[in-house]
């Protein structure tokens, strides 16, 4: 799409906020009003459409991005949105240490240890965790009850989360971020533990460098929607 507008900004729309290029409103792909609750946000997406350029980047827009995925996708059928998500819950990465390295295991001992104990209190759970990648069961209780908790997100905290886990792999640091529980730089070091600690031995790979960046962009950016929605 090419540029058409001089000005963006938030305006009052449907009860909340909306955002209107030359006072022409603006809507999601699948035509809804682009309405959100808080003005903050508004502003933040308002910006984006006002950096570009000559043709729309949808990639530098992500606010717009997630509050489409809010509206769209996750408001409609707020379970099936949430069920990939969900799924996590059997298959959390901070249950599954390193049997080979010693050092590394110490690590992430140290960082996913206390994020479990947060998940344990907060959802009255217990984890089993394993040595090495096979699957292993979580109790059916634990699976039940996260499930739970994510199913109690809102459409669009829902968003936000998606992105969280998909990048993460961990449920855990997708709810902790969503309940601000613990810093959000931490959470993301704590994800990408494994990466980091094979980098810092065996030294650094320019492609994934540039992934691990790119979703550290995509992680900030939700983090950063989270804050907006409070």
């Amino acid at each position: 799409m090419k540029r058409f507008w001089e000005k963006a900004e938030a305006v009052v729309q449907d009860g909340g906020w909306g955002i209107a290029l030359d006072e022409r409103p603006v809507r999601t792909p699948r035509r809804a009003p682009l309405v959100v609750a808080k003005l903050a946000l508004a502003d933040a997406i308002a910006a984006e459409w006002l950096a570009q350029g000559e043709t729309i980047d949808a990639a530098a827009m992500p606010m717009t991005g997630l509050s489409n995925a809010a509206i769209d996708l996750a408001s409609p059928d707020p379970t099936a949105f949430a069920e990939p998500i969900a799924a996590y819950a059997a298959t959390d990465l901070f249950c599954y240490r390193d049997d080979r390295d010693a050092a590394l295991q110490a690590e992430q001992v140290a960082a996913w240890n206390p994020l479990l104990a947060w998940a344990e209190a907060r959802y009255g759970v217990e984890f089993t965790i394993t040595q090495g990648i096979l699957p292993i069961d979580q109790p059916a209780e634990t699976v039940a009850a996260l499930r739970e908790a994510t199913f109690a997100v809102d459409p669009w905290r829902m968003a936000a989360l998606t992105k969280l886990v998909t990048i993460g792999g961990s449920l855990v640091a997708g709810l902790a971020s969503v309940e601000q529980a613990f810093d959000a730089g931490g959470l993301w070091d704590a994800v990408s533990l494994d990466e980091l600690y094979q980098e810092r031995r065996w030294g650094a790979d320019a492609e994934a460098q540039a992934q691990r960046a790119a979703h550290k962009r995509d992680w900030d950016d939700a983090v950063r929607f989270l804050t907006l929605l409070d």
